[in-house]
């Protein structure tokens, strides 16, 4: 039965989908552009390569799509085949050029829940830094991980991007990320319920961009 409906899923990817998508990426550091996509499929999340759909027939299941000419999808096989199954992690259902089927994770990014002021627990930064752990036992090296790309469901930590987990150059963004939540959001922004607008977020993300390239 689950190939049955993973059979359908793929007809449907190829059918309606991909003929009818309209995705961009203008630059590299910022959100592709989703300009046009087919009903009833559903636009779930963006990121600076590629976006992420869903049918409303299927919702446990995900379509990763990248961008033309944007790399990083055969990478993201690989991680994934070597990731095989874990709790705070997706898996890849299914793979051909350019797009994946991914197992859908449920929940909010740490972005998100700073932007609405939802208190994010000590259970979330102990289950990414356990989910880290373990993909270096496999073999991979986590790479650019961050509160965009990781969510939070009923108190539990995912991580939802991995396609940089083959890059072997030092990556300080988790650690770092760790130290404002220690050191300013646990003190002084989640006793006080901030909710942060986007912009300020924006600001922050891009003065700590520079400041990583410096």
């Amino acid at each position: 039965m689950e190939q049955t409906h993973l059979d359908w899923l793929i007809e449907l990817i190829e059918r309606e989908l991909l003929p009818g998508l309209q995705i961009d990426s203008i630059e590299p550091h910022n959100p592709v552009v989703v300009s046009k996509v087919s009903s009833p499929w559903q636009l779930l999340g963006v990121g600076n390569y590629a976006a992420v759909f869903y049918h409303p027939s299927q919702p446990d299941r995900v379509v990763k799509v990248y961008a033309p000419h944007r790399p990083g999808w055969t990478e993201e096989v690989e991680v994934y085949h070597r990731l095989g199954s874990h709790p705070a992690f997706s898996e890849c259902l299914y793979a051909e050029e350019g797009w994946l089927i991914l197992k859908r994770l449920y929940g909010m990014t740490l972005y998100d829940c700073m932007h609405q002021g939802i208190p994010i627990p000590k259970q979330v930064i102990r289950d990414i830094d356990a989910a880290l752990d373990y993909a270096r036992k496999r073999e991979l090296h986590p790479h650019d991980v961050h509160g965009r790309n990781i969510m939070m469901w009923e108190g539990r930590g995912f991580v939802v991007d991995v396609s940089d987990f083959l890059h072997e150059e030092a990556c300080s963004a988790w650690q770092d990320l760790k130290k404002a939540y220690y050191w300013l959001y646990l003190p002084i922004l989640c006793p006080l319920r901030l909710r942060m607008p986007y912009f300020v977020l924006n600001i922050v993300r891009k003065f700590y961009r520079f400041y990583r390239r410096l």
